[in-house]
């Protein structure tokens, strides 16, 4: 069974209607039948709920999160127990030229095998380290 990450920006891309919004509804309702699994980590569910709380209003970061909840996506949590999701995000953040929140995505990522969904193109640093990377747009 498949398994992807989905980093902020992919469903950023969704909720805006813009190039790749397509393709994520695709990935989205594969999901449903339970191939592939998909991921996010908090922290981009954070970056998701910010990002629109800070351009459109409290009431639509909401319900974008009520809706991102209805999704067939594990939201995997930053657990004190288990830091090994954490160390490759702070490893990354220390060697490579990214925002924090998008090196947890790809150390998601790298620690699940998994292949990365976004547009983003700050994770060009992190390419080569990743299963692989499905771009947007």
């Amino acid at each position: 069974m498949a398994t992807m990450v989905l980093d902020a920006h992919a469903l950023m891309v969704l909720f805006y209607d813009e190039p790749g919004a397509e393709e994520v509804e695709k990935i989205l309702l594969k999901a449903e039948s339970g191939n592939p699994t998909l991921l996010m980590s908090v922290v981009n569910w954070g970056e998701i709920y910010y990002s629109i709380l800070r351009g459109a209003s409290q009431e639509i970061a909401d319900s974008k999160s009520h809706e991102i909840a209805g999704m067939q996506i594990e939201i995997v949590p930053v657990d004190a127990r288990d830091l090994e999701l954490v160390r490759q995000a702070a490893v990354f953040k220390a060697t490579r030229k990214m925002s924090y929140a998008d090196c947890f995505a790809a150390a998601l990522a790298k620690i699940k095998n998994a292949e990365l969904v976004t547009g983003d193109r700050e994770f060009k640093v992190v390419e080569g380290e990743l299963k692989r990377i499905r771009w947007l747009g």
